[in-house]
């Protein structure tokens, strides 16, 4: 068939009607926050899934309901415990906003979530996307939605070319989802938008054979699956470099500090860290033993700290990796024979993934010092 007489792409009607039908077939059916009519439910899952696969976000999902009930429950909780169960899932705003909103829902909305989408966007944490499939999956409301797995249909299946968080590019993808939503199953139609995008039209290698849409497809008839949508240009991610300060007191309790200011980990507890400059090629510090001689309320002696950064400089740098930058650390080791306040068990806090790699590194460390006997370096469970 030429490209003259090829079909064009369905819009509206004909275009939900082909993927509602596909997902009552195809489409998925057992995640536990579908079909439920619950707002909550949807809600919760929808901030999970935000920038994270379905596949970890069950377990979570799961301890978060078991723990919080219902909305009030989760804004009746106290902010480390809500910390607590997100820790591990990562962007902890998401986590910060989470409590803010259920607190916000029983405050204004008396523990119920409002249908209306302009009322639902006027929450902590939920944009107009959110908005959307809370209103059509919980409450059949008219509504579309925009995520990352939407935008990639859409760009593919009509030919959209550009970046696809640009503001125009985004204006356009909104006035197609607008088009498309339909009257009737708003629900189950955003519900087959979210799963062609997670199990057919995937990023990388994407299943078109088994797509309700290939016939019709502009992309796949163009072959240009692969290119679209338009890929972002990235900027540079900055390499950050930290001496993480791992104090290890009698009872092998760690040293943890609450980060309290706004940032990456706020009120998750982490292990003193001190930023260094480094020279990203040959790996050298400079001028780092005053700083850690210097850091929070403990003193501590020069050999030992010479000693513990040796020991650090052996092993290899501990990347974490993130979206906007790449953060090296090294774990300074260093250990004190009396019980000291500022360590404590790291069991019952909500620590960033992050602390679980240092306390790896730690313990690949204790064997290049001289502890004797007495220090039982252990790592953190997951």
């Amino acid at each position: 068939m030429s490209a003259h007489t090829a079909p064009a792409p369905l819009q509206g009607e004909a275009f939900s009607s082909t993927l509602i039908d596909w997902q009552k077939q195809a489409g998925r059916q057992h995640l536990p926050w579908q079909y439920t009519g619950d707002a909550y439910k949807v809600w919760l899952s929808e901030i999970m899934l935000q920038q994270t696969q379905v596949s970890t976000v069950l377990n979570y999902y799961a301890r978060f309901l078991a723990a919080f009930p219902t909305v009030a429950d989760l804004a009746a909780a106290p902010s480390e415990a809500v910390m607590g169960l997100w820790a591990g899932l990562g962007y902890y705003s998401r986590a910060r906003n989470l409590h803010a909103c259920a607190k916000a829902v029983v405050e204004r909305f008396g523990g119920q979530f409002p249908q209306d989408v302009e009322a639902l966007a006027s929450l902590p944490g939920i944009g107009r996307s959110t908005a959307g499939a809370i209103a059509s999956l919980a409450y059949g409301v008219q509504a579309p939605i925009l995520d990352g797995n939407v935008k990639r249909v859409f760009c593919r299946y009509y030919g959209m070319e550009g970046d696809p968080m640009s503001t125009p590019m985004v204006k356009q993808l909104w006035e197609v989802a607008e088009r498309n939503v339909p009257r009737v199953e708003p629900g189950r139609y955003n519900q087959a938008l979210m799963d062609l995008g997670a199990t057919r039209c995937t990023p990388r290698k994407a299943h078109c054979a088994a797509c309700p849409l290939m016939s019709t497809c502009v992309a796949l008839r163009q072959g240009r699956v692969e290119l679209l949508p338009s890929p972002k240009v990235k900027k540079p991610r900055p390499a950050l470099y930290f001496l993480a300060v791992w104090v290890v007191d009698a009872r092998g309790y760690v040293w943890l500090q609450q980060q309290t200011a706004r940032g990456l980990w706020k009120d998750l507890w982490m292990a003193p860290c001190i930023g260094i400059a480094c020279d990203s090629d040959s790996g050298s510090w400079r001028e780092p033993v005053n700083a850690v001689l210097n850091v929070g309320e403990l003193q501590f002696n020069a050999d030992a700290v010479n000693s513990a950064l040796s020991a650090a400089a052996a092993q290899p740098w501990l990347v974490h990796e993130l979206t906007h930058r790449k953060m090296h650390f090294k774990t300074v080791v260093l250990r004190s024979n009396e019980t000291l306040n500022l360590c404590k068990d790291a069991g019952a806090l909500p620590l960033p993934k992050v602390v679980h790699k240092l306390s790896q590194a730690a313990v690949a460390q204790q064997n290049a010092l001289d502890f004797g006997e007495g220090l039982a370096l252990k790592e953190f469970g997951q």
